[in-house]
C-alpha cells in the first residue's frame, strides 16, 4: 500500500496552485532552464498519491525551482538518477513505488560529491544606494542553495525577509555568474516593486564565501551596481536546517 505524499500536496496548496497550475509551473521552469519536461495534472496526482516515490532529475530540478525547497523536503522517499534505456533501465520514466529501492541504480559517488559542492544554507548580503532616501542600505536573506551539475538555484527562506529573493547561477571553476530577482515587500518603501539584474561572484578557496558585484535597473531605469556576497552557514538543506535559518539574519 502506498502512502500519499502529503508534504508535496501541502506545499502546492500553500502556493495557492491547483494541480493544473502546478504542472504548468513545472513545465515553465523546465523551459526556462533549457530542459523541457512534460509535466501534467496526472503526473502531479501520481506524485501526491505516492504512486511515484521519486521524480526524474529533470522534474526534481523543476520542482525545486518552483517551490524554492530542496527535493528532500518535498516528501519524496528517495532520489534516483535517470538510467539509460539502452542499459535495460527504466527508460527515463519516474520511479513507481512498486519498484524495490534496492533494484534501482545509484548515483556515482564522484557525481554526487560534485552535485553537492555548493548546496546548503547561505547568508546573502548586498548593498544598494537609495537616491530617494539619500543613503546606502543592506539587503539580508538566508537562502537555500541547490546545485545540479554546474547550475545553482538560490531561493530565500520566507521568514528571513519580506522581500523574496531568487537567483539562477552557473558555476565555472571559481567564477559564478547569473541573474537575480527580488520582489519587494508590498508595505515597504518600494511598494511591491519587482527588481532583477545580473550578478558575478568569485568563490573563495575555502568554498565558504562568494563575493562580487550585482547590476540592475533602478526606479528611473538607471543602471545601478553594488557589492554582493554569499556566506556559507551549513551544508544541510533538510527541514530542521531550514527551520533554524527561517528567520531574519542578524544585521
Amino acid at each position: 500500500m502506498t502512502a500519499p505524499n502529503a508534504t508535496l500536496r501541502a506545499v502546492r496548496m500553500g502556493m495557492l496552485m491547483s494541480q493544473d497550475d502546478f504542472a504548468r509551473a513545472i513545465r515553465d521552469a523546465g523551459q526556462r532552464a533549457g530542459v523541457p519536461n512534460d509535466a501534467n495534472k496526472r503526473l502531479v496526482q501520481r506524485w501526491e498519491a505516492g504512486v511515484i516515490v521519486a521524480p526524474r532529475p529533470t522534474y526534481a530540478r523543476a520542482l525545486e525551482v518552483v517551490t524554492g525547497l530542496p527535493i528532500s523536503a518535498l516528501g519524496f522517499s528517495l532520489a534516483v538518477p535517470n538510467p539509460p534505456a539502452s542499459d535495460g533501465g527504466l527508460g527515463g520514466v519516474d520511479v513507481d513505488a512498486a519498484i524495490p529501492a534496492q533494484a534501482l541504480p545509484s548515483l556515482p559517488r564522484a557525481a554526487a560529491a560534485s552535485a553537492a559542492n555548493h548546496s546548503g544554507i547561505w547568508l546573502s548580503r548586498y548593498e544598494y544606494h537609495s537616491s530617494g532616501r539619500e543613503g546606502t542600505f543592506t539587503g539580508l536573506h538566508h537562502v537555500v542553495v541547490l546545485q545540479h551539475g554546474d547550475r545553482l538555484t538560490v531561493r530565500s527562506l520566507p521568514g528571513s525577509s519580506d522581500s523574496p529573493l531568487t537567483m539562477d547561477l552557473t558555476v565555472d571553476g571559481n567564477v559564478v555568474t547569473g541573474t537575480w530577482v527580488e520582489q519587494t515587500a508590498t508595505d515597504g518603501y518600494y511598494r511591491g516593486a519587482r527588481y532583477h539584474g545580473a550578478i558575478q561572484l568569485l568563490v573563495e578557496p575555502t568554498g565558504r564565501r562568494m563575493a562580487g558585484k550585482w547590476v540592475g535597473f533602478g526606479k528611473e531605469m538607471d543602471v545601478n551596481t553594488g557589492p554582493w556576497e554569499l556566506v556559507f552557514q551549513e551544508a544541510s538543506t533538510n527541514k530542521a536546517a531550514m527551520d533554524r535559518h527561517n528567520r531574519r539574519p542578524d544585521g
